[in-house]
């Protein structure tokens, strides 16, 4: 009889609050989009731009993930969150595009170095149970997106847009209590070496189809994600709402992605990826065109039921990739997060280009549509 694998919830847990702290302050771009549009007279088209920019040091995830194979990356998990949060701090003093976009690219860096070798380690620490380690992780994570408008909103609410720089000191603070948390405790034990190179190309030819299906997938998905996570705060600022409606809807919707992904994962493991992928990706649309027909305070139970669905897909998704039989999980879970990311990228840019041309609400209502294009990848993907 096979040995169950003990689930470590201590560091399982550290990783994700660790994951927290680096998302709560890579969150500020979007809910201070209005702000620099306004200060900077920004289209659409160019807060595309910037996200392209933000998450083109995605392109080194493969490369991050060949690299953690085989050295301990404890110390990014660590240095992460200081360096997210002074760049991100800074997102309000920037005096031109350029700077704007040097500011986001060394953020997605960041960003890169954090959330590539993580999930890897959760995976290992989870035992048999990886569906509920990822939820824990991504909890974290989902937690911060609902944390982070909220805290930089208040923080522009008393220091201004130009005075974000005063939270640096508090992420700092946070890496320090990290540094405390992790240099002794051994969150990688399990991980045997392996050779950095070795079978590296056979393994991404073996995987290929499966990378397709996922590409596929994680697009349809996005056109719905991006155009929500990217674009709500403009889309509702531009409708008259104040700063404090649209951050606190944008709240909601990720305070809904969390508790999302805190039960995606665990449900998956006991009755499939596959259902739960389906079922998230029937919701998405439905609930996404229900947007049009509600106002006021009445879109917020709205926009707490789309970040659920929504949003929620992160952990099965991650339990998928970091179940494949391979000698390179984070090679393989690099390609996942550069397909995550570029797709991303590319699809925000997409829907700024388009709805410069259209509008906005349009723009949502076709990506709405778009989205149920994910249903079909997700029977190719697994019958898990």
């Amino acid at each position: 009889m096979k040995e169950k694998k003990k689930f470590e919830w201590t560091s399982i847990i550290l990783i994700s609050l660790a994951h927290m702290v680096h998302d709560v302050f890579g969150s500020f771009f979007v809910p201070i989009l209005p702000l620099l549009k306004s200060k900077m007279g920004l289209s659409n088209t160019g807060v595309g731009l910037l996200s392209v920019i933000q998450k083109t040091p995605a392109l080194l995830n493969p490369l991050v993930g060949v690299v953690s194979d085989r050295l301990p990356m404890r110390i990014f998990i660590i240095a992460a969150p200081a360096l997210t949060t002074i760049v991100m701090s800074l997102l309000g003093m920037a005096p031109n595009f350029a700077m704007l976009g040097i500011l986001l690219f060394v953020a997605g860096l960041s960003s890169t170095f954090f959330h590539t070798p993580a999930p890897v380690m959760v995976k290992e620490l989870s035992g048999d149970n990886a569906g509920r380690g990822m939820s824990i992780f991504m909890l974290g994570g989902e937690g911060a997106r609902a944390i982070g408008p909220l805290l930089i909103t208040a923080a522009i609410t008393w220091w201004t847009l130009e005075g974000t720089w005063r939270l640096i000191p508090f992420g700092l603070a946070s890496s320090f209590v990290l540094f405390l948390a992790f240099r002794k405790r051994p969150i990688k034990e399990r991980i045997k070496e392996k050779p950095a190179f070795a079978d590296i190309k056979a393994t991404f030819k073996r995987l290929l189809p499966f990378f397709m299906v996922l590409a596929g997938f994680i697009f349809f998905r996005n056109i719905a994600k991006s155009t929500m996570t990217t674009f709500i705060t403009i889309y509702l600022h531009d409708k008259g709402e104040s700063m404090w409606f649209t951050n606190s809807a944008l709240a909601a919707l990720q305070l809904a992605g969390a508790v999302g992904v805190m039960f995606s994962g665990t449900i998956s493991d006991y009755i499939g990826k596959r259902k739960v992928l389906l079922i998230i990706s029937i919701m998405t649309p439905i609930l996404m065109g229900l947007l049009f027909v509600v106002e006021g305070y009445l879109l917020i139970p709205v926009m707490l039921l789309l970040g659920f669905f929504m949003l929620s897909p992160g952990p099965v998704m991650l339990s998928l990739v970091n179940s494949m039989d391979t000698e390179h999980p984070a090679f393989v879970n690099g390609v996942f997060m550069t397909l995550g990311f570029v797709i991303s990228a590319l699809t925000t840019l997409l829907i700024g280009m388009v709805s410069d041309q259209i509008g906005l609400e349009l723009s949502f209502k076709i990506a709405a549509v778009l989205s149920i294009g994910a249903i079909p990848f997700v029977f190719w993907m697994t019958k898990g």
